[in-house]
């Protein structure tokens, strides 16, 4: 079956939308987090409260989250102006996610309605392709070597050194583990794929049904 350019376009946006989308309720994923406190001891390891690194881990979180320009802080923890910047640039970054997701679902659910009406459905097999190679690729990329790809990652995404914090200075460091992290990208992955596996169910479904 041939493609046409408009499904190809549409496909695209699906696939990054499905991925911003992956991206944002990874982050607003609290509940994430608050396993990994006891799975990974963070109070035995750092010393402070679970109650305390709550507070400070959704500080970070609700800023990370909000369009609005307030500044981060910490209920109890200092920061470094290198830490302050590292945050906003985050921020920056998860805005960008947030805006493709809502300009992706926009979009995206009017490009669905117009290619239903033209009984065109070639774009969720080529969105549940493109949906699974990309998870393919980073999940190896991880599986072989996370600490490489977590540092490479921030060294793309940051023209700085600022992602260095000095626990000294920036302590919210200690509560944010790489192991967490890594969490995050298997979440992201698996939710990815779960969306793969959703256009591509649907694909077959309408397959079937008009073949019938």
């Amino acid at each position: 079956m041939k493609i046409k350019a408009w499904s190809i376009l549409l496909s695209l946006i699906l696939t990054l939308t499905l991925i911003s989308l992956a991206v944002v309720l990874t982050l607003a994923c609290k509940p994430l987090y608050y396993l990994d406190i006891h799975a990974l001891h963070i109070p035995e390891t750092t010393g402070y409260t679970i109650s305390e690194i709550k507070a400070n881990y959704d500080a970070v979180i609700d800023y990370s989250l909000s369009f609005g320009n307030a500044p981060l802080e910490f209920p109890t923890f200092p920061m470094s102006e290198g830490g302050r910047i590292h945050f906003e640039e985050v921020k920056n970054i998860f805005n960008l996610f947030k805006c493709m997701a809502i300009f992706g679902t926009l979009t995206g659910a009017a490009g669905i309605l117009r290619q239903r009406r033209k009984q065109s459905y070639g774009y969720l097999k080529l969105t549940a392709i493109l949906t699974v190679a990309l998870p393919a690729v980073i999940g190896a990329t991880v599986a072989l070597n996370w600490d490489w790809t977590f540092a490479a990652f921030h060294e793309l995404a940051f023209n700085n050194d600022y992602w260095l914090f000095d626990p000294a200075t920036d302590p919210v460091i200690n509560i944010l583990p790489d192991a967490y992290f890594l969490h995050c990208a298997v979440m992201i992955l698996v939710l990815v794929i779960l969306g793969s596996l959703i256009c591509g169910l649907i694909y077959r479904r309408v397959q079937r049904k008009n073949v019938k």
